[in-house]
C-alpha cells in the first residue's frame, strides 16, 4: 500500500538560480523507511517541507493515502494531513513535562485515555521514568526520543525526521540510529528521513532518494545506489568511488588494473571511466609488484590504504584491520569487483567540469 506518493514535483524560491525540486516522482510505502539523502543544498528539506505541508508545490501533486493533499489549487495545511514531525532541534516545549510534551497531540482524547496512550508510548521509547522531567533535564538522547514519543502518540500516517541526529556526538549518534530505527519497526511506522549522510541513510532507510541540485538522480535500495550507481554524483556521494579510465577493445573492458567484463555494453573503442570501491581491491604483496603503496590510515576495523598505480593514478583498498603494511611495499593487485560500474568518459568529464564549477 502506498502512503506518500509525489507526482511530478517542483518548487522554486525566487532568490535561488535553480530549482529546490524539479520534477520529482516517487513512492512510499506503507511500513517503509524512506531517506532523503544529499549534500547541503540539495533540494531533502525542501522535499519534506512539501510533504508536510509547510510549503506548497509549484508544479506536480502530493498524495497521502492515495487522497491529494497538495496541487495547484490544493493545499491541506500540516495539522490535517495527520504527519507526525521530528525537526532538528527537537523543539519541546519547555515548561512542559515530558509526559505532557507526549500528551500534546491528543487533546481531543478524553484525560483518563489521553495520559494512558501518552504513558504506552513513553514505555515505547523507553522513557517511562522521566515522564516528570521537564526536557532541560534530559540528554541530548533522551529529548531525541521525547520528540518521537509526541510524533508518534497521535497516531499518524507518516513520521517525517528532519536530521534528527546532528546534534548528538558520534557515539550516541549511532546508538540513536539504532534505537530509532528499532521504534519505527515495532510500531510498524512509515518514515521519511532527511540526511546528508550516506552511512545514516544506509544503515536506517529500506530505500534512499538521492537528490543533488534539486533534481532525483536514483531511488533505489542502500544496496542498489551503492554497488550500482546510475550517475557519476550517487557514485562519488554514497562511499569512496575511484574512477579509472579504460578502454573497449575485442569486447572487453580493458584498464590498468586487469581485463573486465563490458556489462554495460559500450561500444567497441569507447573510452569509458571504471569505478572502483576500496573494498573491490585486495593487495598482495609482491616486490615485483607495479603498484607502491604509499599511505595507511587506521580505522578500527580495517585498514585504509593509499595505491598508486605505475601511471601514477592513486586509488585506494580496504584491508582487515590486521592486515599492516609498510608505506613504499610493491603490491599486486587482486580484483574482487562483484558489480561492474562504468561511465562513459564524457559524461565523467562533464561531472569533474561540475564539479570545479
Amino acid at each position: 500500500m502506498t502512503v506518500i506518493e509525489l507526482v511530478k514535483v517542483s518548487k522554486s524560491y525566487p532568490t535561488d538560480k535553480t530549482p529546490a525540486a524539479f520534477d520529482i516522482s516517487l513512492k512510499v510505502e506503507k511500513g517503509e523507511i524512506l531517506a532523503l539523502l544529499g549534500p547541503s543544498g540539495s533540494g531533502k528539506t525542501t522535499l519534506l517541507r512539501l510533504i508536510a505541508g509547510f510549503e506548497a508545490p509549484d508544479e506536480g501533486s502530493i498524495l497521502l493515502n492515495g487522497n491529494i493533499v497538495s496541487e495547484q489549487g490544493v493545499a491541506l495545511p500540516p495539522e490535517k494531513r495527520g504527519v507526525g514531525m521530528v525537526f532538528q532541534d527537537y523543539a519541546l516545549f519547555p515548561h512542559l513535562r515530558v509526559s505532557e510534551n507526549v500528551a500534546f497531540g491528543l487533546k481531543k482524547m478524553p484525560s483518563r485515555e489521553r495520559n494512558e496512550k501518552a504513558g504506552n508510548i513513553l514505555a515505547l521509547v523507553g522513557l517511562s521514568d522521566y515522564k516528570n522531567r521537564y526536557p532541560h533535564e534530559l540528554s541530548g538522547g533522551q529529548q531525541q526520543r521525547v520528540a518521537l514519543a509526541r510524533a508518534l502518540a497521535p497516531g499518524p500516517a507518516v513520521i517525517l525526521l528532519d536530521e534528527p541526529f546532528s546534534s548528538l556526538d558520534p557515539d550516541m549518534c549511532v546508538r540513536m540510529r539504532e534505537d530509532v530505527t528499532d521504534i519505527l519497526r515495532k510500531t510498524g511506522s512509515t518514515a521519511i528521513l532527511v540526511t546528508h549522510d550516506h552511512e545514516e541513510a544506509f544503515s536506517m532507510a529500506d530505500r534512499v532518494a538521492l537528490l543533488n541540485h534539486g533534481r532525483l538522480e536514483q531511488h533505489d535500495t542502500p544496496e542498489g545506489v551503492y554497488h550500482t550507481p546510475l550517475t557519476p554524483f550517487v557514485a562519488d556521494f554514497v562511499g569512496k568511488a575511484d574512477f579509472i579510465p579504460g578502454v573497449v577493445q575485442g569486447g572487453k573492458l580493458i584498464t590498468e588494473i586487469g581485463c573486465l567484463e563490458n556489462k554495460t555494453l559500450f561500444h567497441e573503442d569507447a573510452e569509458v571511466m571504471l569505478m572502483i570501491r576500496p573494498d573491490d581491491i585486495d593487495l598482495r604483496p609482491n616486490p615485483e609488484g607495479h603498484a607502491r603503496i604509499l599511505d595507511r590510515q587506521f580505522r578500527g576495523s580495517e585498514n585504509h590504504y593509499r595505491v598508486q598505480l605505475p601511471s601514477g593514478q592513486i586509488i585506494h583498498s580496504s584491508q582487515h584491520s590486521v592486515a599492516y603494511y609498510p608505506n613504499e611495499l610493491h603490491v599486486d593487485l587482486q580484483l574482487q569487483i562483484t558489480h561492474i560500474v562504468a561511465f562513459d568518459k564524457s559524461i565523467m568529464d562533464q561531472y569533474y567540469n561540475e564539479i570545479r564549477e
